[in-house]
């Protein structure tokens, strides 16, 4: 793989010569900005080697680093040659303030604007103006080095029914128009794909993991659409099923589209939309309005539908990690310490048999021993994948997507006798779970204001974790869905009744064990006796935690009764479709703790 990625680079090297250029910038993204990407559009694994879903790499005529997150330190180095990049820490040192260490002043770094937020264009610029000057490029030169690219996986639409989302595209589409008329906007740009999907009550499988379509939309302020995606790929019924005011347009009239669109208003979410596409509106004299993706917060906050339907996969997610539980103490107790490739495989065939289950809602992280202490582990990233280790813990962090709901579920699990350490930081764990998912917060509470209740009892011990608490999560869309968010970082957004966020703090020792205990919470109105409107979380999560890993005396009586009656709920939920050694199983694992 040396020799292959040694190779591009020198490839990539002449073209930088041939074009009077010092460097080229290769960012992760593809032109949607997502957070996953086809593998057609994933550039920095073709220059690289580098599978990770964050990361940057630069390549100049003479050196080459890469830059990944505290995610994928390990990683890196097992899949990207050191003899060929550096390796670099994607937030400790920033690529472009590595460029500016490396490049001369006044050297031209390559971009392809597509690959980049509008917004993430603007502050570099500002942050290299009078050092670097940042060339913006038509063709990107690894499309046309790259001869053995993957054909994309474009699939057919799915028309998803009132039953599944409860609203109608007619009426979410008046919903976002109304928001243009109180900006002053004329249309808006719609790039993000969940977006889309969620406004046209749309649904497919262009991206691994998550039902999306590759496509882009604006929305006008009478409530039509210029759609662009490749019309065969919609069914027959699509125009009856939208409603009126959808016109559909070839993906390569994009362009056309948006200089169509010039002296009007044109709101933009700088964050999320490529550079490109306001380039292309700035040069046809259109306004840009910088704010949100107005699809974001309708999206997040969930209706009644939909979150009957979350409730409703959550228990049928809930039976097959049961059984799968149950499956693993089984082979354990007969002394078969499987592998965590074959035990993710298990597991994917137990959601399987809920034929609903369409796919994973991401790769399933499922770590055993030292590997779990890697927050983001992926076995298949290894030369070989690592075997249950008695007397320690096995994470799975996993999710599957079904047509109602997106599920999201980590649990760690006993193996053996694990120590009274392993067993400590998992009850700290589990009080700061605790403590979040019996939160109450008035109206207008941000996920940052809720962070630190889910660290509190590690901190008080002198621990913590290098993730956020919780992220945001679609109904079958994206399992990391914005903008809500639980992490230490400031986020402005309000959490709002209809939202699904995942509580998961965790502890990590490196190279010994990983601890992760995960369930998703959606935000509900909740009754006190003060006269505010208050907020807390009702989980919807249906597996048990580990009774085993929980040391009694570091539990309070308010906590204790929560994790009985957490489980009591789980038992009454998924015990009618267990049975035999399953159900036995689940007796025993939901079973109340006493002193």
């Amino acid at each position: 793989m040396q020799t292959v990625i040694s190779q591009r680079v020198e490839q990539l090297r002449a073209w930088l010569t041939r074009n009077q250029l010092d460097a080229l910038l290769i960012p992760h993204e593809d032109e949607y900005l997502g957070e996953y990407i086809p593998a057609h559009n994933d550039r920095l694994h073709w220059a690289t080697g580098f599978t990770g879903s964050a990361g940057m790499a630069i390549i100049t005529r003479d050196k080459a680093a890469i830059f990944v997150d505290g995610r994928y330190v390990v990683q890196v180095r097992k899949q990207v040659p050191g003899e060929v990049f550096e390796y670099r820490h994607l937030i400790d040192e920033p690529p472009m303030q590595w460029a500016q260490a490396n490049l001369a002043a006044g050297s031209k770094v390559a971009i392809d604007p597509k690959l980049h937020s509008s917004a993430w264009l603007a502050r570099t610029e500002a942050a290299v103006a009078g050092d670097l000057e940042l060339v913006t490029v038509d063709a990107n030169p690894i499309d046309g080095l790259w001869h053995d690219r993957p054909a994309p996986t474009l699939s057919d639409a799915k028309l998803m029914s009132l039953d599944f989302v409860g609203v109608s595209s007619t009426d979410k589409r008046t919903q976002i128009a109304d928001v243009l008329k109180s900006q002053k906007a004329d249309a808006v740009l719609l790039t993000q794909v969940d977006s889309i999907a969620w406004l046209l009550n749309i649904r497919g499988s262009d991206i691994p993991c998550l039902p999306v379509l590759l496509s882009t939309a604006i929305l006008h302020q009478d409530c039509s659409v210029d759609f662009y995606i490749d019309p065969a790929r919609l069914p027959e019924a699509f125009n009856a099923h939208v409603g009126d005011g959808v016109r559909i347009a070839a993906p390569a009239s994009l362009e056309a589209g948006l200089k169509a669109l010039g002296g009007k208003s044109v709101l933009v979410d700088p964050a999320t939309s490529n550079a490109w596409a306001s380039q292309i509106l700035t040069d046809a004299k259109a306004k840009l309005i910088a704010a949100q993706d107005p699809c974001m917060l309708p999206k997040a906050a969930k209706n009644p539908t939909e979150i009957a339907g979350m409730k409703a996969s959550h228990i049928r997610d809930g039976v097959a990690i049961s059984k799968f539980l149950a499956w693993v103490d089984r082979q354990v107790a007969q002394g078969n310490l499987l592998d965590e490739g074959t035990l993710a495989d298990q597991l994917w065939a137990f959601r399987c048999e809920d034929s609903s289950c369409t796919d994973v809602s991401f790769d399933t992280i499922s770590a055993a021993g030292g590997n779990a202490a890697m927050c983001h582990y992926n076995h298949k990233n290894q030369p070989a994948p690592s075997v249950l280790e008695m007397d320690n813990v096995y994470l799975v962090d996993s999710g599957g997507q079904y047509p109602d709901g997106t599920t999201d579920i980590t649990r760690t699990v006993a193996i053996g006798e694990p120590g009274d350490e392993v067993k400590q930081t998992f009850t700290l764990v589990l009080k700061g779970h605790i403590a979040l998912a019996t939160a109450r917060f008035p109206k207008g509470t941000t996920g940052s204001q809720l962070d630190a209740l889910a660290r509190q009892h590690l901190w008080a011990h002198g621990f913590d974790y290098d993730h956020g608490t919780g992220h945001g999560v679609g109904h079958f869309l994206n399992v990391h869905e914005g903008p809500q968010r639980i992490a230490k970082v400031y986020n402005p957004t309000a959490l709002l009744p209809g939202m699904v966020l995942s509580n998961e703090p965790g502890y990590y020792r490196a190279d010994a064990f990983g601890i992760r205990i995960e369930n998703l919470e959606l935000v509900v109105e909740v009754e006190t006796a003060g006269d505010m409107t208050m907020l807390g979380f009702e989980s919807l999560t249906r597996a048990p935690i580990d009774r085993r890993l929980v040391n009694l005396s570091l539990l309070t009586e308010t906590e204790l009764a929560w994790l009985n009656t957490y489980h009591q709920t789980v038992f009454e939920v998924i015990s009618p479709s267990l049975s035999g050694d399953d159900l036995t199983w689940l007796q025993q694992a939901t079973a109340p703790l006493s002193r």
